[in-house]
């Protein structure tokens, strides 16, 4: 390699290996629950069809992740089972998504859309002063005197 990494190898590996495990030790997902959630939500396909958590996979497949807004695609380099570290990456998976796939998510970006359900989650600070606003004391008939009172 020309990165000066050449003592680094990948550790046994196999012929083919499950999707779930195989996501979670490339590093797409984080956890290997996380990875067997999007498979089973049909965000993952190999070769355009939908998979479950056990299929096998073998190298030369293209495996497309999709976490909106962009649909990364990847081509199976080793079939692993083991997480491995970062360095190794670009010996499990080649990454060939789509450029527009890229240009979608700076769009979205510069768009300062966010992901974000209303109604979902703590208010923003904006949100929180308006709910504020109108929960004022004053609307259900009490003054600030009124409120001295009480103990």
């Amino acid at each position: 390699m020309a990165n000066g990494n050449s003592n680094l190898r990948l550790p046994k590996h196999g012929e083919s290996a499950r999707i779930d495990k195989w996501l979670w030790a490339a590093r797409i997902f984080k956890t290997r629950t996380v990875a067997s959630e999007a498979i089973k939500n049909n965000r993952v396909t190999i070769d355009g069809s939908s998979v479950k958590p056990s299929r096998s996979i073998k190298e030369g497949e293209i495996v497309s992740v999709r976490k909106p807004p962009v649909t990364y695609s990847f081509k199976v380099l080793a079939c692993i089972e083991q997480r491995v570290g970062a360095k190794l990456i670009p010996q499990v998976y080649e990454n060939v998504t789509d450029p527009k796939q890229y240009e979608l998510l700076e769009m979205s970006r510069i768009s300062g859309f966010v992901d974000r359900a209303r109604g979902t989650g703590r208010p923003t600070k904006k949100e929180r002063r308006a709910i504020d606003a109108f929960i004022d004391p004053i609307m259900f008939g009490f003054d600030d005197d009124d409120w001295d009172d009480i103990d």
